[in-house]
This record gives C-alpha cells, structure tokens and sequence, in this order.
C-alpha cells in the first residue's frame, strides 16, 4: 500500500498549485483504475486540519466537509476511520478547535479515559482535564 502526505492531500484539497493539483489527480486517478488503495495516516488529518485552517484560513465547516467528503472517495483508506467518524460527528457539535477533538477521540479509541492540558479552552471538552 502506498501512503499519502500532507502536502499531496492539501493540494488536491486546495488546488492552489495547477501543476501539482494536477499530479495528484492524475495519481488518485490511476489508482482508481488500478483499484489500488491509498492510506492517509491519522496524523496527515491531523496536519491537514491544521494547515487548511492556519495558512488557507478555510472555515469550519468546510474543513469537516472536505474530510468527510475525502473519507467517501473508494482509492483512500483512513487510519482508524472509526475515529475520524467520531471526530467529524463531534466537530459539527462542538466548538472545541478540531486538532484537539481528533486528539480527544485519537485518545479515548485508545482507551484513555482523560488527556491532560494546558489549555483551558480544550479542557471544555470532554476527557481533557486541566492540569493545575
């Protein structure tokens, strides 16, 4: 299997770069033909939330369509999609920044029953505690 990283999933997301939006159409493409499957690691989501977000300044709910709509397409296969399903159930109800839920249920679908923070805004979510 081969894996995808985060510049390639940004740029079929954003398409900002015609030559590379290009390649990796062309490359999701082939692998559609050759009904080859491409793994995203967790953490790639995780990146990917966070550059679409801090450099593109892309909106909420466009970040979670853009996930769920890459977690519909047959070529990709997600690492713990269960976690990511939970993740963008939560995100759509839940003001908590998204890195933090895709770490809150990362963690809880690793059977942790609480993640310590420093961040006061995160310890409004479920499972986080402020650490004092």
């Amino acid at each position: 299997m081969i894996a995808i990283d985060t510049n390639v999933l940004v740029r079929f997301l954003v398409q900002d770069d015609k030559k590379q939006s290009r390649i990796v159409y062309n490359r999701f493409k082939q692998a559609e033909a050759e009904h080859q499957r491409l793994f995203i690691p967790l953490i790639v989501v995780l990146e990917t939330i966070w550059v679409l977000k801090s450099a593109y300044e892309m909106p909420r709910d466009k970040i979670l369509y853009s996930i769920e709509n890459l977690m519909q397409m047959p070529i990709l296969d997600f690492e713990a999609d269960h976690v990511l399903t939970s993740f963008l159930l939560s995100g759509k109800t839940h003001k908590t920044d998204l890195p933090d839920l895709l770490i809150a249920h990362a963690a809880e679908a690793a059977g942790c029953d609480e993640i310590i923070t420093f961040d006061k805004k995160a310890s409004r979510f479920r499972l986080f505690n402020l650490l004092k």
